[in-house]
């Protein structure tokens, strides 16, 4: 059958033509990163919508090399295709054939001076005038549709342990890790759920918790370019996964992730992108990223609004700091502050101390030593509490039974739990509110030999 070039059908029309050539134009509501075909080829997904056919429709593309495949700006972009043959298998999908069809991308929204210029287009690709008459309709149906598929996204404070998800976040930065093994660092300014603490006290001298999940520590200009508040969430993307074209994404972007899989690792979250993950960019002016943004600005100038989520209306009471009208700073703040000796207010949980039994917190002469793991939804540090400092913090006392219930107090540890020593038991450690102030122990390397020590807080039970 020979398709008319200028006829185009509604999707609902087209599922009816099986082994037929025929004309589409729609929103792009998903894509697929490129893959390899069984042959030679790269092919890529691209799923439409119009108002026919909201529940969606899927064109397969095939190409020799990833330049040639159609790569969508952001979703809710048009895109029109040509001599596209449907095929009936487990469901009607579109075939896009590499030498007789044609494809163009457009702009969503109207743009000034390029409403009608396609971003990318194949050689074959003829402009027409009545080209414009279609997409200035989908344009005008889109923007008074809320569109499935481009809205209503989790965010990170909903995600759940092993479920998968669809996230839309910002990508901060992408690194290769190994070889063909990547991270992606992503955000969406809100807080991941906190975590259950299931590591045993004593291990850890030899086996401590992380910091973080990542394979080396970030230098200090690209933490600095990551915002104070809100989870930097880390994906991971194994060798399994290189045909997703994580090489190409672009940092700065807000995106769709359809389907993750979130896990926990040393009490810490971060997912994976699975075989059939896939990633598409969003516009900026999209109703979700619009709404995410907004929540995240509303919250950044409020007097609490870097306080974790999880600890509203205010942390527990077993903490008291010199400085109550002081405001709050998360760690991320602590961490890429300016100036190297600074001294912050904190809300933080107490996932580990080292060392754990309270007969060693202080040394033979009496003066209080310990090191705590300290955490906050933005990241984790090492804070020392030391000398004086420990002695206003745990107060001066000689019973061990005291000492030992501030402690478990601190660390979250379960009443029915708190005689067992050395057994693995899972802890919830409270919200707590803490001074801290940076210093550093070497003048030729003030960054580098950075330390925390916890300052004028009190525990008071």
């Amino acid at each position: 059958m020979i398709v008319d070039d200028y006829k185009f059908l509604q999707i609902k029309d087209a599922t009816a033509c099986i082994n037929q050539q025929v004309n589409l134009i729609g929103v792009v509501v998903e894509t697929s990163a490129p893959k390899q075909s069984r042959g030679t080829d790269l092919f890529c997904s691209v799923k439409i919508i119009d108002e026919s056919w909201p529940l969606g429709f899927h064109i397969k593309f095939f190409a020799e090399t990833r330049a040639k495949l159609p790569y969508v700006d952001t979703l809710g972009d048009i895109i029109i295709v040509t001599h596209v043959v449907q095929t009936m298998g487990s469901e009607v999908v579109a075939s896009f054939k590499k030498r007789s069809s044609s494809f163009a991308l457009f702009e969503g929204r109207e743009c000034s001076g390029k409403e009608f210029m396609p971003y990318k287009f194949s050689p074959n690709y003829k402009p027409r005038d009545q080209d414009k008459k279609f997409i200035t309709g989908l344009r005008k149906w889109c923007m008074q549709q809320k569109v499935k598929g481009l809205n209503e996204l989790p965010s990170f404070k909903d995600i759940k342990e092993g479920k998968r998800l669809n996230l839309l976040c910002k990508i901060l930065h992408i690194c290769e890790v190994k070889k063909n093994e990547w991270m992606l660092f992503v955000w969406d300014g809100t807080d991941t759920p906190p975590l259950s603490v299931e590591a045993k006290l004593e291990d850890e001298m030899e086996n401590p918790l992380p910091l973080d999940l990542d394979p080396s520590p970030l230098p200090r200009d690209i933490l600095c370019t990551f915002p104070a508040v809100g989870t930097v969430l880390r994906i991971i993307v194994d060798q399994g996964n290189e045909s997703l074209g994580i090489k190409f994404l672009k940092t700065n972007k807000w995106v769709k992730i359809i389907s993750v899989k979130c896990e926990i690792r040393a009490s810490l979250w971060r997912a994976v992108l699975m075989p059939f993950s896939r990633i598409c960019y969003l516009p900026e002016l999209d109703t979700s990223v619009v709404q995410r943004q907004r929540l995240y600005n509303e919250r950044l100038p409020s007097t609490w609004g870097r306080m974790p989520f999880t600890c509203f209306p205010w942390p527990s009471y077993i903490t008291e700091t010199e400085y109550p009208d002081v405001p709050f700073v998360t760690l991320m703040n602590v961490l890429t502050h300016e100036e190297v000796t600074y001294k912050y207010r904190c809300v933080v949980r107490v996932v580990a101390i080292f060392p754990w039994r309270v007969e060693d917190f202080r040394s033979p002469s009496g003066i209080y030593r310990l090191r705590l793991t300290l955490e906050d939804p933005t990241a984790r540090i090492h804070a020392f509490l030391y000398a004086e400092d420990g002695t206003k913090f745990f107060g001066d006392f000689d019973s061990m039974d005291v000492l030992r219930e501030k402690r478990d107090m601190l660390l979250g540890v379960p009443e029915e739990d708190k005689s067992q020593e050395v057994q693995k038991v899972s802890r919830n450690p409270p919200w707590i509110q803490c001074c801290l102030k940076s210093y550093y122990t070497d003048k030729s390397d003030v960054w580098g030999s950075r330390n925390f020590r916890i300052f004028d807080t009190t525990f008071v039970g």
